[in-house]
């Protein structure tokens, strides 16, 4: 099925403060890590790598790392949901 038929099923509004985590968020989504149960997490070091690459301040690493770990969590619980 082309992806233009599924521009319409989901939709979310990021409000601006949350803009920069969202698109990291985006960036590391293929990046999960997998045990013999499924999805585990997001693979950090990658999350590290995108921070330094896109040269996001130092002193904005904790927040940003905060927030992706609240997207993260928000994500494993839809992923269990489902199962």
């Amino acid at each position: 099925m082309p992806a233009e038929q599924f521009a319409g099923v989901f939709q979310a509004e990021v409000w601006p403060e949350n803009w920069q985590a969202w698109c990291l968020f985006e960036a590391v989504a293929t990046q999960w890590r997998c045990g013999p149960g499924g999805v585990i997490g997001l693979d950090y070091s990658v999350l590290d790598r995108e921070l330094q690459l896109r040269g996001i301040p130092q002193s904005d690493h904790l927040q940003i790392r905060h927030d992706i770990r609240v997207l993260e969590a928000a994500a494993l619980e839809s992923i269990y949901e489902e199962a």
